[in-house]
């Protein structure tokens, strides 16, 4: 009995001491030993989230009645995203809804819908809110993405904790997440990126035919033990199935990744063919694996978000405005401690601040760099950086606010169809997870270098360095009350579920509150018009929402005036040949809606007297 109980503490297990007569059970020294090594990761992990909830914390602790104060359009957009992707567990599946822009109807592959997040976190919104997820996911994704490099860096490069968590803080809270956090989940959702990484590096590491097959074995490194099959075709699997749920939270992302991987593997095999052609045979076999699963998955969706209805045949934004000064890499963010509000004019708004990284953070990546210049991965991803920063700066430079002549890099891809739709400064997106990459290897040397001066000049410059892009927490403000006739369910006397509500003002990608409608009622009904990308354009190309109809336009200037038009038959007439092209059964006005009395005088000369509901007058018009 002794030695068995011995044998049994010394493999980690619990075990009862027959000395005891308590009976209690005690955990091994070596299970303890285990929980004391993980303690310094969960501690950094923590500080990541509370660093995440620190930011967003001005939309708690009643995300309902508060709001981003910088981009409430866009937030009122994802709201109602998230909603609609919530459907999906009553069986409302499709890549097309017909719960915005009736009769028509949205593609959502054409929309940055965050389809997966929707999905994953419905549960949160059915039972507490979409404003609760929405609060939760802008937390989360910042913390879940520093969580994911802290352990690719850790488990994977095997870099020293403190090196990891400099690294991974700026992959995770650099002033583009930040920035991006201002409602826009597809750019800040990039937790799946190092496991991209990781799969990448995983099936590497198996292609090599002279290394050891797992790289934490004690085997010769310089035996020849041929590639390893069966983690090839895992991380080929993984690889694909990894890109695919990237897809379908953000494929900005997927893109971006993808471009940075490519020029990190060029610039990686001009520095190192000898190992880049060793691999060669097994990474490609894994890569088309990795591909051709992909595209098992993503062949659909891809063909009904370019080709489906609803598809747009270009990207909507101009590359030449959406441009990243050459003057803001310099510049500190306004959202950062250590920034100002004079900086935003380097930019197009504040939920685009790709590129102020700061010149102490430029200067100490760039002096890393020089450190490491002999480290072919160094190498690479320098390259790498230089080159999504010269990408970010669009077809002709922006210095200091002045348009030049001068053409830059991206000059090169107009005109590349879907490629020339990105947006050019959020190129230096990419750029961060490679700045970061470096200064993390260069952090970890120093800590291991025999001099105590390198030791602390190293880690100190970059964490002084980091200290001046730490962000402060984004402003939030008091967002208008829902009107009790949605809270209340009241909504459901007028329209049918599935039905088509018109609220007046019918909403626009300017003005989309009544889309917060909506998603207050898990989009059980669906809306005319609204705040969605779709090919209204000339010639069918992409539109931000559509064409206003004679009704919802004379309603609209209604609101801007509050002057009250003579109606006729003709009014009248329109009126109802609109309503049947919306399908629409109820016309709503809130009360607290501005000029509502001479919206509602209106809407009583085109439909006739309303039904009063809660706080809102209706017209029952089918």
């Amino acid at each position: 009995m002794a030695v068995t109980s011995t044998t049994a503490t010394d493999a980690g297990q619990d075990s009862t001491d027959p000395e005891n007569g308590t009976g209690e059970r005690r955990s091994s020294p070596a299970g303890r030993t285990m929980i004391r090594g993980y303690l310094p990761d969960l501690a950094i992990c923590l500080v990541f989230l509370v660093v995440a909830g620190w930011v967003t914390h001005g939309m708690w602790p009643d995300p309902g009645n508060r709001v981003l104060a910088l981009n409430p359009a866009d937030q009122t957009l994802y709201e109602w995203f998230l909603a609609n992707d919530a459907r999906l567990l009553f069986g409302d599946v499709g890549l097309r809804t017909d719960r915005l822009n009736a009769p028509d109807g949205v593609n959502l592959m054409a929309n940055t819908t965050v389809i997966l997040l929707g999905v994953v976190f419905a549960p949160v919104t059915l039972l507490f809110g979409v404003p609760v997820t929405f609060a939760v996911l802008a937390g989360l994704c910042l913390a879940a993405t520093a969580i994911a490099w802290y352990l690719l860096f850790t488990r994977t490069a095997k870099v020293h904790r403190f090196a990891a968590a400099l690294g991974a803080g700026l992959c995770g809270f650099a002033p583009a997440m930040v920035s991006h956090t201002n409602s826009h989940l597809h750019m800040t959702a990039q937790f799946m990126v190092p496991v991209i990484v990781w799969l990448v590096v995983r099936l590497v590491r198996a292609a090599d035919p002279a290394g050891p097959t797992d790289p934490g074995s004690a085997a010769d490194p310089g035996s020849v033990t041929g590639p390893d099959r069966r983690r090839i075709v895992t991380s080929g699997l993984g690889l694909g199935a990894a890109v695919a749920a990237q897809v379908f939270i953000g494929e900005e992302v997927v893109f971006l990744t993808a471009l940075a991987l490519v020029v990190i593997t060029l610039a990686y095999a001009a520095t190192n063919w000898r190992h880049v052609r060793r691999i060669l045979p097994g990474a490609t076999a894994g890569m088309a694996l990795a591909v051709g699963s992909a595209s098992l998955v993503l062949a659909y969706p891809l063909w009904f978000q370019f080709t489906g209805p609803g598809s747009v045949p270009n990207g909507l934004f101009s590359p030449h405005y959406f441009s990243a000064d050459l003057a803001s890499w310099a510049a500190i963010s306004p959202l950062s401690y250590a920034g100002s509000e004079v900086s935003a004019r380097l930019t197009t708004g504040p939920a685009e601040y790709n590129t102020f990284l700061g010149w102490p953070l430029i200067v100490v990546a760039v002096g890393c760099a020089a450190w490491l210049i002999r480290r072919p991965l160094v190498v690479a991803c320098a390259v790498a950086a230089v080159v999504m920063a010269g990408l970010s700066l669009g077809p002709e430079l922006v210095i200091n606010g002045v348009r030049t002549e001068i053409p830059g890099p991206y000059a090169l891809l107009l005109g590349v169809p879907v490629v020339d739709g990105a947006l050019p400064m959020r190129f230096a997106v990419a750029a961060v997870p490679l700045i970061a990459t470096i200064v993390a290897f260069a952090v970890d040397r120093a800590l291991r270098a025999p001099g105590r001066p390198v030791r602390l000049l190293v880690p100190g410059a970059v964490a002084v360095a980091l200290v001046t892009v730490f962000p402060a927490p984004l402003p939030t403000v008091d967002r208008p009350a829902l009107p009790q006739f949605i809270t209340g369910g009241h909504w459901r006397d007028c329209v049918e579920p599935g039905g088509v509500l018109v609220p007046v003002p019918l909403p626009t990608p300017q003005e989309p509150w009544p889309q917060r409608w909506a998603a207050a009622a898990d989009a059980e009904f669906a809306l005319p018009e609204g705040f969605f990308i779709g090919p209204y354009a000339a010639d069918g190309r992409a539109s931000m929402g559509t064409y206003k109809q004679a009704t919802s336009a004379l309603l609209a200037e209604v609101a801007r005036t509050g002057a009250v038009p003579a109606i006729d038959d003709e009014d009248r007439q329109r009126a109802s040949a609109d309503i049947d092209f919306w399908g629409a059964s109820c016309v709503a006005l809130a009360d607290g809606t501005p000029h509502v009395d001479s919206l509602r005088s209106t809407l009583e000369q085109l439909f006739g007297p309303p039904t009063r509901s809660a706080d809102a007058w209706t017209w029952k018009v089918r």
